[in-house]
Parts: C-alpha cells; structure tokens; sequence
C-alpha cells in the first residue's frame, strides 16, 4: 500500500503525489494527517524544509464539501510570499478535486479581489491584513469555515498580528478545527493555542532547530573586507543559485548593485521597498534560474520555496536570531545537501555564541583564507578531590561512595569525649 493511502490520503491525491516525484512522507505529515483527519485541534512543530505545507493541505482539502459553495478552509500566512507559495501548493490538487480556492494578499487589488469572493471559494489563504480589510467591507464570510490554519505563527506574531488573528479566528464558528503549524514555538503562540484550542494534539519532529542537510560556516572577516570575501566566495564556489542574506532593505539594494558591477552573475534582489508586483517578478525570474545570486532582506527568509538553491550567504549575523534557521533552511530542501556561510566580525562575537547556543550547536569557524578554526563547547568542571585532601563534607562524601563500615574518625572523637567525661 502507498504510505500516503496509508494515512488516509485518497487515491486520486496519492497519485498526483507520485507524479510530483513525492513517495513517502516526511515525519511531521506522518505524524500530522491522521490526527487532522479525525478532526482533532493540532500544534505542529519541525524544521523549516519539511513539507508543513503538505501536512495541513493534504488531509485538510480532501475533507472540503466540493458541492457546497461557501469558505469551509481558512489558511492564514505571515507574507505574501508565503500565501503564493502555498496557493501553487494548492493549486494541483485543487484542479484535481475540483475545489474553488483564492488568495487574499495585499499588493493586489481590491477590486479583483471582490470579484473572487463572490464566487464563494471554498478555500481562502492570505495574510491577516488583507483578510480582515475584506472582513470590515462585509466581503468575506467566515461564518461557515470548518478548518483554521494558521501557517507560521510565531512570525505573525512577531510582526504584530495577534489582535488581527484573533479578530478573524472569533469570525469563525466556535465549533471549528484550529491547526497552528510553525518551526518555532514561542510561549506567545502557545498562548494564542490555549485559547482557541480544546485539548490539541502537539506534534514536535525537530530533532535539531536546524536543518540536518546544511553544511554551516562561519568565516571570521572584518567590516572592511566582508564583501570582498563573498565576492571571492562566490567567485570560487561559483553556485548554481544562491541567496544572499542582508539585515536591512537597504544593504540588500546595496549589496545587488555592487555585486552586479563587480562580477559576472545575473544578480537581483529583493526586500520590502519593492511593489508586490515587482517581488513575484523577481521570484519568477529566480525559480526559473534566470538569475544566479538572490541578493534578499528577511522578506525571503520564508516563502521563498525555490528548486536548486545550493548556497546561502548570511551577509550578516540576523538580529532576530530565530531568522537564521529560516533562511539557511531556503537551501538543503526535501533531503538535498546544501551549503550555509555566515560572515562574523569582531563586534559579533556575543551574538554569535547567543546563535550557537539557540540552534544548540557548535557552527565551524574558518579564517579568510579558509582555514579551519573550530570551537570547542566548554565542559563543565569537576571538582578532583586527592587523597590525604582534608574534606569538609567528609560525612556526605563517606555516604556518597557508600561505604558500609563506621566513620572511623568520628568514633575516635567519640572515644576521645567519653574518655574524658570519665576522667571528670
């Protein structure tokens, strides 16, 4: 029997599976379909690259009432980027099952929006913003939605979402299915479950915070000289496509524009002062690889699903440190190898050791010229006790080794004051 059928997938989905080259599942859907099959609330948790997508969707439209035209699943995403990369998800078995479905960004206009909503579709996704701007024009109708996703929840929580999750999850009926799905889970998203969630099922298959088919680096550099190294980075790995990662919109523009004068690479970028038009552009030309080198602020760090990425450049350390495992996860997808440099100066060494120690690993540092510098995780000490030592806790030490005769020394002391006492 085919894995998939296995878990309750059905045979025209199973199909269209294997003609996407995808045969097994990957342990958060192993673990994730069944449970939503039966109807259950759901927390899931795994590593970025794990196939999240496909754990909600797969069992989620399946159950969809294709005859009944009106929003039964709501799928909530923190980007833009993210709710086009799951409606292509989306799409085939859509086509498939003949289901209606539509998403809901901003960067578009209204007006078609409209237009789609009236159709009714029995699945939505979109951002939180766009969704509850069609809320208060009475475009959007919740009233009969069966299943809520909300995909990557810590980052619409970290961008400020929660009162709009909460308005859109209270348009829903109370009897519903919430399914909360994310590589982290910070206390504020558990929170969120609680009070939404009856009893939830909570899936954790991250074994390690980051992905296990990256190879990490850190190349010890200074401000002066970092850009001149992932120029001779690029230069000698000479990848097939890669991202490079900067901090602000404005070192990514940067950064693209000298890259695109200082070597032969089609190079383009991408960050938030860029139209939504501009944006899909952008990731079209990339996932056609047209273009080689992805200059990208953390707009890209999720949603950016593309094929055949094998580098990823962190420019800079990320100052939310929970980006880092986000934007090395756009390489080394569904089991392929992939290669993640970081560049650290001087001034980050503190936050360097607080990423080492959020990741709970020890990331091999090299020198400019490629030399390896590996750091040791400190142990902790033990206290070497030699005999003859004098021993101030000698009694706890003498039950601690378990020995079973007398303290001897404490029975002279005895004989000792008796001794005495007759003596008086």
């Amino acid at each position: 029997m085919n894995a998939f059928a296995a878990l309750g997938v059905a045979e025209d989905l199973t199909a269209l599976l294997k003609l996407q080259g995808i045969k097994m599942p990957t342990p958060i859907q192993q673990a994730s379909i069944p449970s939503i099959f039966k109807g259950k609330d759901l927390i899931g948790r795994s590593q970025t690259g794990t196939g999240k997508t496909l754990a909600y969707l797969l069992p989620v439209i399946q159950r969809v009432d294709k005859d009944r035209g009106a929003t039964q699943v709501l799928i909530m995403t923190p980007t833009r980027e993210l709710s086009k990369q799951v409606f292509d998800v989306f799409r085939p078995f859509a086509l498939k099952l003949g289901l209606d479905g539509v998403d809901i960004i901003g960067g578009r206009t209204i007006e078609n929006q409209l237009q789609k909503l009236k159709r009714d579709p029995q699945v939505i996704i979109g951002t939180p913003g766009r969704l509850l701007d069609h809320i208060r024009r009475k475009s959007l109708d919740l009233s009969q939605v069966k299943t809520v996703i909300l995909d990557e929840a810590d980052q619409m929580l970290a961008n400020g979402f929660r009162e709009d999750i909460e308005a859109l999850v209270d348009e829903t009926p109370k009897k519903r299915q919430l399914l909360l799905f994310s590589a982290t889970m910070p206390d504020e998203a558990v929170r969120l479950a609680r009070k939404y969630m009856k009893h939830p099922a909570f899936i954790d298959v991250s074994e390690k915070t980051a992905a296990s088919t990256v190879e990490q680096r850190v190349y010890e550099t200074t401000k002066p000289r970092k850009f001149k190294l992932l120029v001779r980075h690029l230069t000698e790995m000479n990848p097939y496509m890669a991202v490079v990662f900067c901090n602000t919109r404005e070192e990514a523009h940067e950064i693209a524009g000298k890259l695109q004068e200082e070597t032969d690479f089609v190079v383009d970028e991408i960050h938030g002062d860029m139209s939504q038009g501009q944006r899909n552009q952008v990731i079209r030309e990339f996932e056609k690889a047209k273009t080689q080198i992805l200059v990208a602020s953390d707009i890209a760090a999720r949603g950016l699903d593309v094929e055949g990425i094998t580098h990823v450049f962190n420019y800079d350390i990320p100052r939310n440190l929970e980006y880092y495992v986000h934007r090395i996860g756009r390489t080394g997808r569904a089991g392929t190898k992939g290669i993640a440099i970081t560049y650290a100066t001087p001034e980050d060494g503190s936050l360097l050791r607080k990423l080492e120690k959020s990741i709970s690993e020890t990331i091999t540092r090299y020198d400019e010229k490629g030399n390896v510098r590996r750091v040791r995780q400190g142990k902790p000490k033990k206290k070497v006790v030699t005999p003859g030592m004098y021993k101030p806790t000698k009694k706890k030490e003498h039950k601690a080794l378990g020995h079973k005769g007398k303290n001897m020394r404490q029975k002279r002391k005895k004989d000792k004051t008796d001794k005495k006492g007759k003596k008086k």
